[in-house]
């Protein structure tokens, strides 16, 4: 029977790894259908600020780096002139409702922002003794990259979205700033977007 019991509990865990596998992929919504979004020039910029609830899950798993002092926020960006757009100097700030300007953190920096638990140490006789594991760093995970804005071009008719990460808690109130978008042919540079965060 202990047998039986301990292949049951062994299929029953493959079972729910693979079914955390196989849950939807995230998906980001077309730019202008959430609720914070503004259009110039026929360049439409939607942005969703990634504090809690299902959708943090959604893009994040288990992690949530809210948890940690970091904001994501969602920027997709719909063009829908006939020019393509230079994204590779675009940049983000985050205004809270108090006027504190954020710059985003790049996302290769943030696992910085906090490092591993250092394991347990006891004297010894021969010096520090470690007790158990440090535990691994919590934002050192693949979807900070992975679903970070890295689009350095966009073609007429395109979208491109990614989160960029600011180092502060969301505010009533708030706004997200965007610029350095500009036309790739003459490198003219766009006006900025200034969307407040619904």
């Amino acid at each position: 029977m202990p047998f039986v019991f301990k292949r049951l509990v062994l299929v029953t865990s493959i079972t729910a790894a693979f079914a955390a596998d196989n849950r939807p992929p995230f998906q980001p919504a077309p730019a202008a259908s959430y609720a914070s979004h503004q259009t110039n020039a026929q360049i439409t910029v939607g942005v969703d600020a990634y504090a809690s609830g299902d959708k943090l899950k959604a893009a994040f798993g288990k992690l949530d780096p809210n948890d940690h002092g970091v904001l994501p926020v969602l920027v997709v960006i719909q063009n829908d002139s006939s020019k393509a757009l230079r994204l590779d100097r675009l940049r983000a700030g985050y205004t809270g409702s108090g006027g504190n300007r954020v710059e985003a953190t790049p996302a290769q920096e943030v696992r910085y922002l906090r490092g591993p638990d250092r394991p347990k140490m006891i004297p010894g006789p021969t010096g520090q003794i470690k007790i158990g594991k440090g535990k691994k760093n919590p934002l050192d995970a693949w979807e900070i990259e992975g679903r970070a804005f890295t689009a350095k071009m966009l073609a007429p008719g395109q979208t491109a979205s990614g989160f960029f990460y600011f180092q502060t808690a969301w505010q009533r109130g708030s706004t997200i700033y965007l610029n350095g978008l500009a036309e790739a042919a003459t490198g003219k540079e766009l006006l900025y977007f200034e969307i407040p965060l619904q």
